[in-house]
C-alpha cells in the first residue's frame, strides 16, 4: 500500500490526559510511518512537509475501537426480550430459540451485518466468543469449523478484524448436567474433542486470529478446566471465560465446589495475564485480589449488564487491584463503545454514589489498546509509529457533540457521530457511511430470515 497521510483536527496520541490539536499521520503497508503534531495555527513542525493530497479529518480522531466481547447472532434479539418481566435466565431462553434456527449462511448473513455496524460505531476489532459450533441436535457439519469460517467471511466483508474466541461448552449447569435442546449445538463431549476441533481450524486470513474460550464454570467441568487452559497457553493464545455474572452462578459453584468461580478457576491454572473475566459482575473481595494478583484482564458490558438485570460489578477495584479493563458489546443491545466507556463511571457513580472514579484517559484506554491487548492484537490501539493503520474520527458539531470540549468526547458523543473509519490502512467507513455494506437493509433482511 502507498504512503497514505491525514491531518487530523485533533487526536489522542498515547499517554497525553487529552486530545492534541492540529496531527498529521501518516501510514504505509497499514502501519503508521509518522504521528506528528504541528506547531500552532497549522504550522508544520520542522522538517515536516504538509502535502496537499492530506485527508483531512475534521473533528477527534481515535485509535480503533476494540469489541473484546461479541456474541454476533444476539443481535436478533434487540427490541424483542423486553415485554413483561423476567432475568437473565428468561433471556437465555429467548437466545437459545435464534440459536435453534441459524445455520452457515443465515449466520454469515447475519454476522457480516452486525460486523458492519461494529464498524459504523468505529470499531476495527471484535472478539467473538463463539459456541455456536455444530448443527440441529449438535450434529457435527461436514466441516467442523464450519460456523467459524462464517464468522471469518463476515469480518472480512464488513472491513475489521476478528479473533475468534472459540468456546468451550460441554455441560448444562456446575452440577455436569447434559446439554439439551439448543445447547446440543454447543458442545463437542468434552475439552479434548473440543480442542482437536479447534486445532484443526488454521485461518490464514491477515485479519483474524484464535483464541480459546471457557464459557463458564457452569459449562465446563472442574477436572477439564485446565485442559482447555492448557491448549491456550501453548499455543500463546488469549483465554476468555464469562464470570460470575449471576449470584445464581455463584451460589451454584459454592454448592458444588465449595468455592466461588473465580477460586475454581484460580485452583485450576485458568488466570492470568493472557486470560479476560467477562463480566466480573459479583465477585467478593477475594476474588477482586485473584484477579489482580494475576494481572487477570476484566472486560466489562455495562449497556448488556443493564439490560439483563445482571447488576453493577465494582470496576475501580478490580482496576486498582491490578486487572486491565477492557469493553464490550456482548448482546448487541447497543453497539456503541463511547456508551459502553461512560458506563463504566457513571455506573460505578450509582454503585457507590460518588464521582470521578475514571478519567477520560483512562476510558480511552480501555475502549482502545486494552481490548486489542486482550484479543491478541498488541500492535493496535494507539496512535503511534509501528502500530496497525487504525483511525476512528468522531464529528465535534453534531446536537450531541457542539460545544463539548475534545477531552469530553467519550461524554457526548455516541457511535452516529463516527464520521470516518480506517483498518489497517483501509478506509471502510467514510462520511458516517460503510463503503461496501447497506448496514440498515442487510441487517432488517437477515434478522428477518432468522425469525421468519
Amino acid at each position: 500500500m502507498p504512503l497514505t497521510r491525514w491531518l487530523a483536527e485533533y487526536a489522542w496520541l498515547p499517554d497525553h490526559a487529552e486530545p492534541t490539536p492540529d496531527v498529521l499521520i501518516e501510514a504505509t503497508d497499514g502501519r503508521l510511518t509518522a504521528v506528528t503534531p504541528l506547531t500552532g495555527g497549522g504550522s508544520p513542525a520542522a522538517g515536516v512537509e504538509v502535502l496537499g493530497d492530506a485527508t483531512r479529518l475534521p473533528g477527534l480522531t481515535l485509535p480503533g475501537l476494540a469489541d473484546a466481547h461479541s456474541h454476533a447472532f444476539h443481535r436478533a434479539l434487540r427490541g424483542r426480550t423486553h415485554d413483561g418481566r423476567g432475568d437473565f435466565w428468561s433471556w437465555r431462553d429467548l437466545m437459545y430459540s435464534v440459536a435453534a434456527r441459524l445455520d452457515p449462511d443465515s449466520y454469515l448473513a447475519l454476522a457480516r451485518a452486525a460486523y458492519a455496524e461494529m464498524a459504523l460505531a468505529g470499531i476495527t476489532c471484535v472478539g467473538e466468543f463463539h459456541y455456536l459450533h455444530h448443527g440441529p441436535g449438535g450434529t457435527p457439519y461436514d466441516d467442523p469449523n464450519a460456523m467459524s469460517a462464517v464468522l471469518v467471511e463476515a469480518a472480512a466483508h464488513a472491513g475489521i478484524r476478528l479473533t475468534v474466541l472459540d468456546a468451550a461448552y460441554l455441560t448444562a449447569g456446575v452440577d455436569g448436567a447434559e446439554l439439551v435442546g439448543p445447547q446440543r449445538r454447543f458442545g463437542d463431549g468434552d475439552a479434548l474433542r473440543w480442542a482437536e476441533r479447534v486445532d484443526a481450524f488454521r485461518p490464514a486470513d491477515e485479519h483474524v486470529r484464535l483464541g480459546a474460550a471457557i464459557h463458564s464454570v457452569r459449562a465446563v467441568p472442574a477436572e477439564q478446566l485446565a485442559t482447555v487452559a492448557g491448549w491456550a497457553d501453548r499455543h500463546g493464545l488469549p483465554l476468555h471465560v464469562h464470570l460470575s455474572e449471576q449470584p445464581a452462578e455463584n451460589d451454584a459453584c459454592r454448592a458444588v465446589h465449595g468455592c466461588t468461580p473465580t477460586r475454581l478457576l484460580a485452583d485450576h491454572g485458568v488466570l492470568g495475564r493472557h486470560t479476560t473475566a467477562v463480566h466480573a459482575t459479583h465477585p467478593t473481595a477475594a476474588d477482586v485480589a485473584l484477579l489482580g494478583d494475576s494481572r487477570t484482564g476484566v472486560c466489562l458490558c455495562p449497556t448488556t449488564e443493564r439490560d439483563l438485570a445482571d447488576g453493577i460489578g465494582p470496576a475501580r477495584r478490580m482496576a486498582e487491584a491490578g486487572s486491565p479493563l477492557s469493553l464490550g458489546s456482548d448482546s448487541h443491545a447497543v453497539v456503541d463503545l463511547f456508551e459502553e466507556a461512560r458506563a463504566v463511571e457513571l455506573d460505578e457513580r450509582l454503585r457507590t454514589r460518588k464521582r470521578g472514579h475514571f478519567s477520560a484517559a483512562d476510558l480511552v484506554t480501555a475502549a482502545t489498546v486494552g481490548g486489542h491487548a486482550a484479543l491478541g492484537w498488541g500492535d493496535a490501539g494507539r496512535l503511534a509509529v509501528g502500530d496497525r493503520a487504525d483511525l476512528v474520527t468522531v464529528r465535534l458539531d453534531s446536537a450531541r457533540t457542539a460545544g463539548v470540549p475534545p477531552v469530553g468526547v467519550f461524554f457526548a458523543a455516541t457511535a452516529a457521530d463516527v464520521t470516518h473509519v480506517v483498518v489497517d490502512g483501509r478506509t471502510v467507513v467514510a462520511d458516517g457511511r460503510h463503503l461496501t455494506v447497506d448496514v440498515p437493509t442487510e441487517l432488517r433482511d437477515s434478522i428477518a430470515a432468522v425469525l421468519s
